[in-house]
């Protein structure tokens, strides 16, 4: 039998708990759990819409800096469609773009979104021109500059 690994909680450094909680209920995140049981500790769990996995933050979870976590991936079915709603949601959201060579989206070591990322990716502006699964995005962050990818699968890969 072989041994399943399932990504179940991911920790987002944030500076402010109330105004992380704020801003992704308002990206329309589901609040699962907020809980202090005690004086310089909390916890705050949230669960993307139709995702299995969830993101914790708080305070006393973590030494990593606010705004450190890069290149966290949202799986959407129609990219448009969920930059819009966002959007409508009140979240700045970019351009959808697409990578001229079909490549994974590597842009956001840093952070910032780029016309140019080492590697020779060039991303172009809009969806892919298929709409070919994996290969449309657009980024958000939130209050701290934790980056989020909205990434487009219409036809998940093999074994997925």
């Amino acid at each position: 039998m072989e041994m399943e690994l399932k990504l179940e909680l991911v920790v987002v450094p944030v500076s402010d708990v109330d105004q992380a909680k704020t801003f992704y209920e308002k990206a329309g995140f589901r609040l699962d759990v907020d809980a202090a049981p005690h004086d310089g500790w909390r916890l705050v769990h949230l669960t993307p819409p139709g995702s299995e996995a969830s993101i914790i933050f708080g305070k006393g979870l973590t030494p990593a800096a606010p705004g450190s976590s890069q290149g966290l991936y949202l799986i959407v079915s129609d990219i448009e469609e969920a930059r819009a709603e966002l959007l409508g949601r009140g979240i700045e959201v970019s351009e959808i773009f697409h990578d001229a060579g079909g490549l994974l989206y590597h842009g956001h070591a840093d952070g910032q979104v780029t016309h140019q990322t080492e590697g020779g990716q060039e991303r172009l502006a809009g969806p892919h021109p298929e709409r070919a699964s994996y290969a449309s995005y657009a980024t958000f962050s939130d209050p701290d500059g934790n980056g989020w990818v909205l990434q487009e699968v219409k036809q998940r890969a093999p074994g997925r």
